[in-house]
Protein backbone atom coordinates (compact mmCIF):
# COMPACT_ATOMS: atom_id res chain seq x y z
CA UNK A 1 0.00 0.00 0.00
CA UNK A 2 1.40 3.45 -0.38
CA UNK A 3 0.62 7.19 0.25
CA UNK A 4 0.98 8.52 -3.02
CA UNK A 5 -1.81 9.79 -5.69
CA UNK A 6 1.22 9.46 -8.23
CA UNK A 7 4.38 7.52 -8.02
CA UNK A 8 6.72 10.35 -6.98
CA UNK A 9 9.27 11.56 -9.59
CA UNK A 10 12.23 12.52 -8.03
CA UNK A 11 13.54 13.77 -11.43
CA UNK A 12 10.63 15.87 -12.12
CA UNK A 13 10.80 17.28 -8.58
CA UNK A 14 14.40 18.15 -8.99
CA UNK A 15 14.20 19.41 -12.17
CA UNK A 16 11.15 21.88 -10.85
CA UNK A 17 13.43 23.11 -8.39
CA UNK A 18 16.69 24.34 -10.49
CA UNK A 19 16.26 28.23 -10.25
CA UNK A 20 14.81 28.04 -6.99
CA UNK A 21 15.88 27.95 -2.98
CA UNK A 22 15.86 24.51 -3.20
CA UNK A 23 18.94 24.36 -5.31
CA UNK A 24 20.98 27.29 -4.09
CA UNK A 25 21.44 25.37 -0.74
CA UNK A 26 22.24 21.75 -2.94
CA UNK A 27 19.24 19.99 -1.99
CA UNK A 28 17.71 17.16 -3.93
CA UNK A 29 15.58 14.26 -3.53
CA UNK A 30 16.91 11.28 -3.15
CA UNK A 31 14.35 8.43 -2.37
CA UNK A 32 10.26 7.49 -2.61
CA UNK A 33 9.22 4.74 -0.35
CA UNK A 34 5.54 3.84 -0.04
CA UNK A 35 4.91 5.94 2.91
CA UNK A 36 7.64 8.78 3.22
CA UNK A 37 10.01 11.03 1.30
CA UNK A 38 13.70 11.48 1.22
CA UNK A 39 16.04 14.27 0.43
CA UNK A 40 20.21 15.25 1.40
CA UNK A 41 21.49 18.77 1.60
CA UNK A 42 25.34 19.53 1.52
CA UNK A 43 26.32 21.42 4.69
CA UNK A 44 28.94 23.70 3.03
CA UNK A 45 29.47 27.45 2.91
CA UNK A 46 25.66 27.68 1.94
CA UNK A 47 24.02 26.43 4.65
CA UNK A 48 26.66 27.00 7.73
CA UNK A 49 26.22 30.33 9.87
CA UNK A 50 28.75 32.48 11.00
CA UNK A 51 29.51 30.14 14.10
CA UNK A 52 30.31 27.15 11.57
CA UNK A 53 27.74 24.81 12.20
CA UNK A 54 24.60 23.93 9.93
CA UNK A 55 21.85 26.89 10.03
CA UNK A 56 18.54 26.14 11.35
CA UNK A 57 16.96 27.63 8.77
CA UNK A 58 18.18 25.93 6.02
CA UNK A 59 17.34 22.93 8.25
CA UNK A 60 13.81 24.35 7.93
CA UNK A 61 14.53 24.51 4.30
CA UNK A 62 15.07 21.37 3.81
CA UNK A 63 12.24 19.72 6.47
CA UNK A 64 9.82 22.22 4.29
CA UNK A 65 11.21 21.17 1.03
CA UNK A 66 10.29 17.11 1.67
CA UNK A 67 6.97 17.78 3.28
CA UNK A 68 5.76 20.46 -0.02
CA UNK A 69 7.02 17.51 -2.56
CA UNK A 70 5.27 15.10 -0.29
CA UNK A 71 2.48 16.56 0.37
CA UNK A 72 2.12 17.07 -3.83
CA UNK A 73 3.05 13.04 -4.75
CA UNK A 74 -0.16 12.60 -2.36
CA UNK A 75 -2.84 14.76 -3.76
CA UNK A 76 -4.33 14.64 -7.38
CA UNK A 77 -2.94 17.13 -8.94
CA UNK A 78 -6.20 17.83 -11.79
CA UNK A 79 -8.25 18.33 -8.19
CA UNK A 80 -5.99 20.36 -5.34
CA UNK A 81 -2.06 21.74 -4.76
CA UNK A 82 -0.42 21.89 -1.38
CA UNK A 83 0.80 25.01 0.32
CA UNK A 84 2.34 25.46 3.71
CA UNK A 85 0.46 26.63 6.61
CA UNK A 86 3.17 26.47 9.59
CA UNK A 87 6.22 24.56 10.66
CA UNK A 88 8.15 24.22 13.23
CA UNK A 89 11.82 22.68 14.47
CA UNK A 90 14.15 21.47 16.85
CA UNK A 91 17.60 21.59 16.35
CA UNK A 92 19.24 18.76 18.15
CA UNK A 93 22.79 18.51 17.13
CA UNK A 94 25.08 20.50 15.48
CA UNK A 95 26.90 19.52 12.12
CA UNK A 96 29.91 21.09 10.44
CA UNK A 97 30.49 19.45 7.55
CA UNK A 98 29.33 16.48 5.41
CA UNK A 99 25.51 15.87 4.36
CA UNK A 100 22.37 15.50 5.97
CA UNK A 101 19.55 13.77 5.02
CA UNK A 102 15.73 14.07 5.85
CA UNK A 103 13.00 11.92 5.92
CA UNK A 104 9.50 13.01 5.75
CA UNK A 105 6.32 11.15 6.85
CA UNK A 106 2.74 11.83 7.20
CA UNK A 107 1.43 11.84 10.33
CA UNK A 108 -2.19 12.68 8.61
CA UNK A 109 -3.26 12.97 4.98
CA UNK A 110 -6.74 15.27 5.47
CA UNK A 111 -8.99 16.16 2.23
CA UNK A 112 -8.33 19.79 3.56
CA UNK A 113 -4.52 19.38 5.35
CA UNK A 114 -1.58 17.18 5.68
CA UNK A 115 0.35 17.04 8.99
CA UNK A 116 5.05 15.28 8.13
CA UNK A 117 7.24 14.73 10.60
CA UNK A 118 10.47 15.48 8.81
CA UNK A 119 13.24 13.68 10.69
CA UNK A 120 16.99 15.51 9.95
CA UNK A 121 20.02 13.23 10.71
CA UNK A 122 23.70 13.72 9.91
CA UNK A 123 26.05 11.19 8.13
CA UNK A 124 26.53 9.13 10.68
CA UNK A 125 23.01 8.53 11.68
CA UNK A 126 22.23 10.73 14.43
CA UNK A 127 19.34 13.22 14.78
CA UNK A 128 20.30 16.41 14.08
CA UNK A 129 16.01 18.55 13.95
CA UNK A 130 12.88 17.26 13.85
CA UNK A 131 10.42 19.15 12.33
CA UNK A 132 6.77 18.99 11.81
CA UNK A 133 4.88 20.72 8.90
CA UNK A 134 1.22 21.36 8.19
CA UNK A 135 0.02 22.09 4.73
CA UNK A 136 -2.80 23.37 3.28
CA UNK A 137 -4.62 21.06 0.38
CA UNK A 138 -6.32 23.71 -1.97
CA UNK A 139 -9.16 22.66 -3.91
CA UNK A 140 -9.22 23.72 -7.35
Amino acid sequence: MTIWHTEPSLELANKRSADSLIAHLGIELTESGPDHLTGRMPVDRRTLQPAGVLHGGASVVLAETLASWAATFAVDPDLAYCVGMEINANHLRPVRAGTVTGVACPVALGRRSQVWEIRITDEAGKLVCISRCTMAVIQR
